[in-house]
């Protein structure tokens, strides 16, 4: 599987002149955990976060110092918070292209601590991958990997051909022409489903005749 197989598209993307609070609102609105900031022609230019977001615009509240007798009522430096998706933005911003394997998306999310991460063309964002989309492949049912591994097998070579069980996303596949050639191929197929974990081609064991 590669990116844009799994992404969230169109984006939902900012821009960078976009207040702090309006930029909350979408965030908060959508369930999103961060959204791409881009210019004017939908090029990266970084990656705003719930963290950057809340940074300092949560205040103490004030009785709070009242209840504790101890402290001394002195009141908090005057500062203004960022106002603008500019002023707390990430950049640059970790982003992986539509054929970047899924694989190589998980990693490069853990890696750097991030929760979702943009999908990048020459053109620009062209969508959205979180850990929330990654999760969801881990969670799908071996039903609809083991419907989705068949139709793809019949498409190549027929639905006959191959008898395809599922547990725990670990797929197994035993082909019926004992063709070398068409279980690589295979393979390669029921890998590019989504949710499928692992996967094991073999022949048809034939009984000998009497």
């Amino acid at each position: 599987m590669r990116a844009q197989d799994v992404m969230s598209s169109p984006a939902v993307t900012l821009h960078p002149e976009r207040s702090v609070r309006e930029a909350a609102k979408i965030l908060s609105a959508n369930g999103f955990t961060g959204a791409p900031v881009v210019d004017g022609n939908g090029r990266l230019l970084g990656m705003v976060t719930e963290t950057d977001l809340v940074g300092d615009r949560i205040l103490p509240d004030g009785r709070s110092r009242i209840w504790r007798e101890a402290e001394p009522l002195v009141d908090p430096p005057a500062s203004k918070p960022a106002a603008t998706v500019d002023q707390v933005m990430t950049k640059p911003a970790v982003s992986v292209t539509p054929d970047t394997d899924v694989r190589d998306v998980a990693r490069t999310m853990l890696a750097a601590q991030v929760r979702s991460v943009p999908v990048v063309d020459a053109m620009g964002v062209i969508g959205v991958l979180t850990r929330h989309d990654l999760l969801k492949l881990v969670a799908r049912d071996d039903m609809s990997i083991a419907a989705a591994v068949r139709s793809h097998l019949a498409a190549y070579r027929g639905r006959d051909h191959w008898t395809v069980s599922v547990h725990d996303g670990a797929v197994t596949i035993v082909d019926g022409l004992d063709d070398a050639t068409d279980r690589h191929v295979a393979r390669v197929i029921a890998e590019a489903v989504a949710g499928v974990g692992s996967v094991e081609v073999s022949a048809r064991r034939h009984e000998p005749s009497r």
